[in-house]
């Protein structure tokens, strides 16, 4: 009788644990029809697109945040620059506001002293510098401005070990550096399923990258766009290990009600 018990008690634990192991209840960006533990097709990246993302250069986008500087000669025959407006001194009021910068509103336009709202949508930083530039020269004389995104960042979440948002500093960045300056990856971490999702969330552009398959990296581009969301997908080993997790209880409990009766048989023995 006790050996059908412990062999019902324990045909019931693995049940549970075989039923319990899958990772779709943990992954994101799952679409209804695919919502599997199967690997999905790599993104493969053309020649011409590639050579596109190599060259990107960020544009001023609504409810950006950008520095503005703008400096003038100090005098006659002098190199020396004096600034005359600088957008870190917009509110001293909040700390760390010099990584703040001005607000670009829905129109796309910043306010700035003297020359009022100007248009920077669409413009790269050098770009919208010359364009403060030319406003400028209607009322000062040899104006020179400089202009700066600061709030290029991406997002990364999933089997990493610090998730989180990660600024972009040097224009561009690599899914290898944002992983990097997460933390790296999980234990649990599937390296072959790496999502990208990029664009309008509403209908956004998704990415499958495999970084363990040189030939797929090969064929795919690793460089990141501002706003993009890196996530890393969970492997299968998980759904085993919370399964195990959450009937660890319940078999310590079986075991101590067990133990007794294995005891008394024993000393019946």
């Amino acid at each position: 009788m006790y050996k059908f018990v412990s062999k019902s008690i324990l045909f019931f634990c693995v049940l549970l644990i075989v039923s319990g192991c899958s990772t779709k209840d943990y992954k994101l960006f799952q679409e209804k029809e695919k919502k599997d533990d199967s690997a999905e097709v790599v993104t493969m990246i053309t020649d011409k697109e590639y050579a596109k993302e190599i060259s990107f250069e960020n544009t001023i986008s609504p409810n950006d945040r950008v520095s503005i500087v703008v400096y003038i000669q100090a005098g006659v025959g002098s190199q020396q620059m004096s600034s005359i407006l600088t957008s870190r001194n917009s509110n001293s009021v909040v700390k760390n506001q010099d990584d703040i910068g001005k607000l670009v509103t829905k129109e796309g336009k910043v306010r700035l002293p003297l020359i009022g709202s100007v248009k920077l949508l669409g413009l790269t930083e050098d770009e919208a510098a010359d364009k403060i530039i030319k406003e400028y020269k209607k009322y000062i004389r040899n104006p020179y401005a400089t202009v700066e995104i600061k709030n290029q960042r991406v997002v990364v979440i999933g089997e990493v070990r610090k998730p989180g948002i990660v600024p972009v500093t040097n224009g561009t960045m690599s899914i290898i550096e944002a992983i990097a300056r997460s933390g790296d990856l999980t234990d649990f971490a599937s390296r072959t399923n790496i999502k990208i999702i990029r664009g309008n969330l509403r209908n956004p552009q998704v990415r499958n990258l495999d970084l363990t398959d040189m030939v797929a990296i090969n064929a795919s581009s690793m460089y990141l766009k501002p706003n993009d969301i890196i996530y890393i997908q969970p492997r299968k080993l998980k759904g085993f290990n919370k399964a195990f997790n959450e009937i660890n209880p319940f078999w310590n409990m079986l075991s101590s009600i067990l133990d007794p009766l294995n005891q008394r048989k024993t000393l019946i023995q």
